[in-house]
């Protein structure tokens, strides 16, 4: 078994990591890929916002100089000076069934990550706080919504024997229109809320005024760190890619923003997904993927709900039925959208999770990190 470090510079090598997934995944019809060319903007310390303050290295495992596994460890330096931490991260991890492939591949990650100073590894975790992070725990026989990872049973194992110890857990799940459960009074409900607390929902008609809200958006999510750990804020890079991809993908109306005057106090954010688009493209946009992504747009039955919140103030005295009612509201916009994909609710957030499910969403698919003490 040999580990090597990725030559980012070497399009061959940078063509082998990324070639790998494919290769594991071949036989899994649920794997979805991830669009080459963000994957590739990932592996380009040129150009990605990431390298301006952070570090990364890329190693790939080899038996018998064919590749078996690769992995991604992070010293993401805004985390740690936000946090006070001295924590890696990992990411992109894959990996085939082979435990000493993948104990190779952790053990020189662990060597790099202490040869910098850092004392604890987590992850799957990205290298912005919107990267879809996790492996996957329940709900193998799912899909994943379009930037969530999907990953084998045998994930769990080889990570554990590695030494890692589960962290935190998201939940997702699928709210179907046949058995949705929105009775009128959630709507007169989220009505009363609204004009008591003086809040209005602000909605999109056009693409072009997407771009505008992500810095909303931002402010919102940086002011909702106050007080707590395990995150950071995000910068104006990290948003510019959350631009590029509404306006890419974004179906305007799903997109809702909650609003208390002119400030911005909650968010749902939605858009339908290209999966199968993504499946049969490879992930590839270019030079022809796009015909079939602007396809799948026009006929996906599916809309994935990949963020939704309230500042803390705005949670109770039934501010989360505005969230719903807006939430039945995207999913009957288009009689063609048959269910949703309600993506990564913190297990921690139970309340949220106990209102949701009352409305008849089906949480079946968990995502699960893991860290260990170097």
């Amino acid at each position: 078994m040999k580990i090597r470090p990725l030559n980012l510079s070497d399009r061959r090598q940078v063509q082998e990591f990324m070639h790998l997934s494919f290769q594991i995944y071949r036989n899994i019809p649920q794997w979805v890929p991830p669009l080459e060319m963000d994957m590739r903007l990932l592996l380009n310390p040129k150009k990605h916002p990431f390298y301006r303050h952070s570090e990364a290295i890329f190693l790939m495992a080899y038996e018998l100089e064919r590749p078996v596994g690769r992995i991604a460890v992070l010293d993401n330096r805004r985390y740690n000076d936000y946090n006070h931490e001295k924590t890696a991260f990992f990411y992109l991890f894959e990996c085939e069934e082979n435990p000493a492939a993948a104990k190779a591949l952790f053990g020189a990650a662990f060597g790099w990550a202490r040869g910098r100073g850092l004392e604890r590894m987590a992850g799957p975790k990205g290298f912005t706080p919107l990267d879809g992070g996790g492996i996957l725990v329940e709900g193998f026989e799912h899909a994943p919504a379009f930037g969530m990872p999907y990953t084998p049973r045998y994930y769990v194992r080889l990570l554990e024997e590695a030494g890692f110890l589960p962290e935190h857990e998201t939940v997702s799940g699928y709210l179907y229109v046949e058995t949705a459960q929105f009775p009128e009074r959630v709507h007169e409900l989220a009505q009363r809320v609204a004009e008591r607390r003086g809040l209005r929902v602000r909605t999109f008609r056009r693409r072009s005024e997407l771009r505008e809200l992500v810095n909303s958006l931002k402010d919102l999510y940086n002011s909702s760190l106050e007080g707590t750990s395990g995150n950071f804020p995000l910068s104006d890079e990290d948003v510019a890619g959350l631009a590029d991809m509404l306006l890419l993908f974004a179906d305007p109306r799903l997109i809702k923003l909650v609003m208390k005057g002119d400030r911005v106090v909650g968010f749902l954010l939605a858009y339908p997904d290209v999966s199968k688009a993504l499946q049969k493209t490879r992930g590839r946009l270019f030079p022809l993927g796009w015909i079939t992504f602007l396809r799948e747009l026009r006929r996906t039955e599916l809309i994935n709900i990949n963020g939704m919140g309230l500042l803390e103030e705005y949670r109770g005295l039934g501010g989360t039925a505005i969230l719903a009612s807006e939430i039945a509201k995207s999913l009957m916009s288009n009689p063609r959208y048959r269910k949703a994909d309600i993506v990564q609710i913190g297990t921690e957030n139970d309340k949220m999770q106990r209102e949701i499910s009352n409305f008849g969403v089906d949480f079946c698919k968990k995502h699960r990190t893991y860290q260990i003490n170097l």
